[in-house]
């Protein structure tokens, strides 16, 4: 039996009739558990996070954020009966998300969704996407700048690239695709139209490093990276990570990224939020945390990479509070809850790879940059910070442990100093961005996340809604809204002439492994 030491209250939601309940976050055998107990369906226990003192760590760096000028709707429920962004909302949207098909060429079982499960076809017009887009833009006080396009697989659309135009004529700066990109393995000159179109990164699919820990596209993930390279656009992987199913590949993953680093910016783990076609008898078998994906890595290279080298997503908002007292306007911020996700970079020196803490004072360097954020103010603040900025970098920095190419003073100075996309892509290209990021599921549901979650879904409905509320709720919000906008596969059939089930992809797995490109991707990994 657990011994319960109480952290704090929360609300949660019962995953049988969706009330709200209240809950409890405790400490328990140096794990973190939340607990709930519906008057009907009984008491809910499950891990929160697997490891107490990293969720100390990870606490210390929580931060409010600047909430929404314009909301959505009004508050008329609680949260999250009535999303939309409320005034209860605060954190701005980071990462707009953009649905443009719920048709995929892949039916995993892990999946959100897609539109065989859901018996309709969910295609929004560009008329549509243009208005969803332009929604998020309008956002105050920060307007999203930066989008995802999802599905299902967004490249079953013909007209992708229309909607990749669109999202750049409506001044978005960074445009990523989410795929299993399997039809970017087919063309180079798809990718190449798709670069041209204005995509900055492909959000790529990648579950493991053999056919049995990722079956979705292992086999197409090496022409996929060839093309990608001669269309010089970046990729990062995102592996679901499922216990008993591919975490004991977590380190390979990652050494994969590193040895493809001239096309991967990121490895993007993701901890398995278990919804879609997973069962409740399924939840103890495949429940995984942050903190588990964390210690698996540190022993699977070997401590290359150590839990001390993670820092949760809040850790950054110094960066922000320093732009905006140079520019006395509100800035992008990272503000989601410091249990939705952590992340690190590395860096390389010959064969050795180098995290970023190990040689740079980063603590330190935050500190340095809030306090400097309160002496910042008007044009002598900004003359007066950047001399000290200058000349204060290099003492963060451990000359002896810094890679030998890499002056990272430099590179962070020029990032402060002109404080746009392209100076931040730079630091992109010189290191593997490595994330974790773990979205909830009705079991370790907990409202104070939602309330401050950053990824969000803009809708044809005029809505925004936080990914935590779209996705594990989606009798109130994705389906519920999807199946009003969508079309009966009947009619789908009628304006197309195609059966929904023409989507499926199959492979000839022998063709592809005889490929010597296929052969040189893994050799390593065998």
């Amino acid at each position: 039996m657990i011994v319960m030491n109480i952290i704090k209250e929360t609300q949660s939601i019962c995953p049988e009739c969706l009330k709200i309940l209240p809950a409890t976050i405790f400490e328990g055998d140096n794990k973190v558990w939340i607990k709930k107990t519906c008057h009907e369906h009984g008491e809910f226990l499950d891990l929160y996070w697997g490891d107490y003192e990293m969720y100390k760590k990870a606490m210390k760096f929580a931060h409010g954020g600047k909430g929404i000028d314009n909301p959505n709707v009004e508050l008329k429920s609680p949260c999250p009966m009535n999303c939309g962004l409320c005034k209860m909302h605060t954190s701005h949207t980071a990462l707009g998300n953009i649905v443009v098909t719920n048709r995929c060429d892949l039916q995993c079982f892990y999946c959100f969704f897609y539109a065989k499960a859901m018996g309709y076809v969910y295609e929004p017009s560009l008329e549509q996407i243009r208005k969803m887009l332009r929604l998020m833009r309008e956002e105050k006080p920060v307007r999203t700048n930066a989008v995802q396009l999802s599905g299902g697989e967004p490249l079953m659309r013909e007209d992708i690239i229309d909607i990749i135009k669109i999202a750049k004529e409506e001044g978005y700066d960074h445009v990523q695709l989410n795929t299993n990109g399997i039809r970017l393995s087919k063309s180079l000159e798809f990718a190449k139209k798709i670069r041209e179109a204005g995509v900055n990164t492909i959000y790529l699919s990648f579950d493991g490093t053999t056919p049995e820990t990722n079956p979705k596209n292992h086999w197409e993930i090496p022409k996929i990276l060839e093309n990608l390279r001669k269309a010089d656009i970046r990729a990062v992987l995102v592996p679901t990570v499922i216990n008993t199913v591919n975490d004991h590949d977590v380190g390979n993953i990652l050494r994969f990224g590193l040895k493809n680093l001239d096309v991967v910016s990121g490895v993007n783990y993701q901890p398995v939020s278990l919804v879609g076609r997973i069962t409740k008898a399924d939840v103890k078998k495949f429940r995984i945390t942050i903190p588990d994906v964390i210690k698996k890595i540190e022993e699977q290279t070997s401590e290359m990479v150590s839990r001390e080298d993670w820092y949760p997503v809040p850790f950054v908002t110094p960066i922000t509070h320093f732009f905006e007292a140079l520019t006395s306007t509100p800035k992008y911020e990272l503000t989601a809850h410091p249990a939705c996700g952590m992340g690190t970079y590395l860096f390389l020196d010959g064969d050795k790879t180098i995290p970023l803490p190990r040689f740079f004072d980063v603590e330190g360097f935050m500190e340095f940059l809030e306090e400097l954020s309160k002496q910042a103010k008007g044009i002598t603040g900004k003359v007066y910070t950047s001399v000290k900025i200058l000349t204060k970098l290099s003492s963060f920095v451990n000359k002896e442990k810094q890679p030998k190419d890499l002056n990272i003073a430099k590179i962070l100075f020029n990032i402060l100093r002109y404080g746009d996309y392209n100076a931040l892509g730079k630091l992109h290209h010189k290191a593997l961005f490595v994330g974790m990021m773990h979205f909830m599921d009705l079991w370790n549901y907990d409202i104070e996340r939602v309330k401050k979650c950053c990824i969000h879904y803009a809708q044809p409905d005029g809505r925004i809604v936080p990914f935590c509320a779209f996705n594990v709720i989606p009798q109130w919000y994705r389906d519920a809204i999807q199946e009003k906008f969508g079309m009966s596969f009947e009619e789908w059939t009628k304006k197309t002439g195609k059966g929904i089930e023409d989507d499926i992809y199959n492979r000839n797995i022998k063709e592809l492994e005889s490929d010597p490109i296929y052969k040189k991707t893994y050799e390593s990994f065998r």
